[in-house]
């Protein structure tokens, strides 16, 4: 089986061409390409599909092996590929992804993609929706119990659930054993990815992230928008913020509004391409 690795700020992921490749057990693959000692070594796999409602679908499963509904690192990563391996004939391409279609616009210099733009569409704000068990409502600010302990979090989906919680340094926050403790909380019943942030300014954060069912990565795009959206749900950050992650920045561009949606803008970058025995 023919693959490619790719990463957007070092969040990796194994990507397998399926308008030419069949796989038949995605969540066994998963687990075994990410192995970073017996495999490729990824943060998950993303399978790059036909579809019929958009020029291209997505299936994202984390190292783990567990589906996951939205990317944005892989969605960027996504993009490029079908730009640059199926000739899509233009700037923007239309991912189908398991959260909905979402509208990439590559940033093209003569041949070379420098960036990737993406419609991220609106935050889930409702609670049940992103899910999380409780009453009704936004979750903005709210104290959330974890062993004996407690952290104030807002909590929000992108396509994906994801728990912010602001912190003094992100730096020296024990993100591994929070992280580990809130992603399986029984109040979230899909698990959630847990970002723990620091302001800098109206236009800054600082960013790490304990993904759902791969651990800590280098970055996050689903997350960063959702530190960004928290960040100004808290009156913490202004709608343009360059979001600092271990590996690079992302430009998340939120307008305020319910229905507005996010814009997060970033990096692919293709790595290597080998072929792996299955």
């Amino acid at each position: 089986m023919r693959f490619t690795k790719m990463q957007g700020l070092g969040n990796d992921y194994v990507y397998v061409d399926c308008f030419a490749e069949t796989v038949h057990d995605a969540p066994a693959l998963a687990r075994r390409i990410s192995d970073r000692r017996f495999g490729v070594g990824a943060d998950g796999l993303i399978l790059v599909c036909p579809s019929d409602i958009a020029d291209v679908r997505m299936e994202m499963y984390n190292a783990d092996g567990s589906r996951a509904e939205m990317c944005g690192n892989g969605l960027r990563c996504v993009a490029r590929f079908f730009h640059d391996r199926h000739g899509c004939g233009g700037s923007i391409v239309r991912v189908e992804t398991d959260a909905g279609i979402r509208t990439c616009e590559l940033m093209v210099t003569g041949a070379q993609v420098r960036g990737v733009r993406v419609d991220m569409g609106p935050p889930i704000l409702e609670r049940g929706q992103i899910p999380m068990l409780g009453p009704g409502g936004a979750v903005i600010a709210e104290h959330l119990a974890v062993q004996d302990h407690g952290l104030v979090v807002t909590c929000l989906s992108m396509g994906n659930p994801h728990c912010v919680s602001f912190v003094e340094s992100v730096a020296d926050f024990p993100v591994a054993t929070w992280g580990r403790a809130v992603e399986e909380l029984p109040i979230f019943p899909n698990r959630t990815n847990v970002e723990f942030v620091e302001v800098t300014s109206r236009s800054g954060l600082i960013q790490r992230t304990w993904e759902r069912g791969s651990g800590e990565t280098h970055a996050c795009g689903t997350g960063a928008c959702a530190a960004a959206v928290a960040a100004q749900l808290n009156d913490l950050a202004g709608g343009d913020v360059t979001v600092h992650l271990t590996g690079g920045d992302l430009r998340i561009e939120w307008a305020g509004g319910a229905s507005d949606a996010v814009y997060m803008t970033g990096p692919a970058e293709f790595v290597f391409e080998g072929t792996y025995e299955t």
